[in-house]
């Protein structure tokens, strides 16, 4: 209606006047593969799937063999890079973003104790703002990243990999529960006599060891781990 009646120019010179109006209208519905792009193009939606699919990738990583995770990340990446593909990229930001996922996976190898996992926060949340390049002058904001999206996301990220690391530094903390240094501070019994200078055998954990003491201990009395060499035991009673 807007259009009827109004003035064009034509192909080979002159004008033509429109007329619209009572014109039938007839829509034409997207494919299912164009329904799918017009939704993963949506730069929100492009990103959330970005970040969870890095999320599950990594995950494989710090847990081989869980499957799920890394079959999930593939997917939510490829849907990803397959809306990312029509929006205007900033490749600065995609490189911050490239840069988070390389400090990420560094963290699994080396132990920094976050630093490096921060590092990646912050090269992230860097990314998301940069990562859609639109001219300021003209209004896009459909084609912006909401800061709503960008901080839960960021924040999810980090805590995933605070919880990470933390796991990491305890179990480098944590004592070891096999060999001769796993036996430290468990206890047993003596088989044998034990003097001072002399050795004589001990049950721990039901296997019998060669061990030696710093004191007197009697047979059938209750001993106690304090450390071994090769596989000798030195222990005390307790």
């Amino acid at each position: 209606a807007a259009a009827d009646g109004r003035q064009v120019k034509i192909e080979g010179g002159g004008e033509a006047e429109v007329h619209t109006a009572g014109a039938r209208v007839e829509r034409l519905r997207m494919n299912w593969r164009f329904r799918i792009l017009d939704y993963v193009s949506d730069p929100n939606i492009a990103y959330v799937l970005f970040t969870l699919g890095m999320l599950g990738m990594l995950f494989e990583l710090y847990n081989p063999g869980t499957v799920l995770p890394g079959v999930l990340g593939s997917i939510f990446l490829i849907l990803a890079f397959y809306g990312l593909h029509t929006l205007p990229l900033n490749y600065a930001g995609l490189l911050l973003i490239a840069v988070a996922i390389i400090l990420f996976i560094l963290e699994v190898k080396v132990t920094s104790y976050g630093v490096l996992t921060i590092g990646g926060v912050i090269a992230m949340l860097l990314g998301a703002l940069m990562l859609i390049d639109i001219d300021p002058s003209i209004e896009a904001d459909f084609l912006r990243i909401k800061l709503e999206v960008i901080l839960p996301a960021v924040a999810a990220t980090a805590l995933f990999f605070a919880f990470a690391v933390t796991k990491g530094i305890l179990a480098q903390r944590q004592q070891p529960v096999t060999g001769l240094q796993g036996l430290v501070g468990e206890s047993g019994v003596a088989r044998t006599a034990i003097e001072p200078g002399r050795q004589g055998t001990v049950l721990v954990h039901g296997e019998l060891w060669t061990a030696e003491s710093s004191e007197p201990v009697q047979s059938g009395e209750r001993v106690r781990v304090l450390g071994g060499e090769g596989l000798r035991l030195r222990v005390g009673r307790g």
